[in-house]
């Protein structure tokens, strides 16, 4: 079955992008503007949101990032991206997939747009007080290293990897050390250095 990849370059898409060079199958590429053909009919049909990634495999279609990383480990095992159902490491994968998905993404983005939370609806929140909190969970975490899982590298690196990537490199994230040693590690990675070449510069970064 055909995989097809629609992205930006200017998107979460990168993240997606490492995972399809992480499984090394044929993929195609198809790049969608922002404006008016990302809202287009002929895309929200594939993605009603407007927004991009999006993933085609065969008739299945995938969107948000989390999801299509999921789904590119499971549906090609060869690649070993995850624990195989029935191992007890699925619990710890499912766990900081998610994690990074709801309490890391949803904290890092509060951030950015200076919501704070009353102390009064905290717990409301899925992430707690704020982004620091959400910091403390991932850097005990990941302290053990090399990986989330220990020495087994997975899909839910890729996706945590990418996120605290790009709070380090916009400085939206404190530089702790255990972030920046982890993501030189994960970035070192031969897929990740393809799928960024592939992508191109980020803005702000030389070509």
């Amino acid at each position: 079955m055909e995989l097809t990849f629609y992205t930006n370059p200017m998107s979460r898409g990168r993240m997606v992008r490492w995972a399809l060079e992480e499984i090394g199958q044929p993929y195609k590429t198809e790049i969608i503007a922002y404006g008016p053909e990302m809202k287009s009919p002929a895309y929200t049909a594939i993605n009603p949101m407007g927004k991009v990634p999006a993933l085609k495999h065969g008739d299945v279609v995938v969107t948000e990032c989390a999801a299509i990383i999921a789904y590119l480990a499971d549906a090609f095992p060869a690649a070993k991206l995850a624990p195989p159902p029935g191992d007890p490491a699925r619990g710890a994968y499912y766990r900081w997939l998610f994690f990074t998905a709801g309490p890391y993404e949803a904290a890092a983005t509060a951030q950015a747009m200076g919501v704070t939370v009353p102390p009064e609806r905290v717990g409301m929140s899925g992430y707690g007080a704020g982004l620091a909190g959400v910091l403390d969970v991932l850097e005990a975490a990941l302290k053990p290293g090399p990986y989330l899982l220990g020495d087994t590298f997975s899909a839910a690196d890729i996706l945590l990897g990418a996120h605290l990537g790009y709070g380090l490199r916009f400085r939206s994230i404190e530089a702790r050390h255990v972030f920046i040693s982890y993501v030189a590690r994960l970035y070192a990675r031969p897929a990740a250095i393809r799928a960024d070449e592939l992508d191109g510069p980020m803005p702000g970064e030389q070509g």
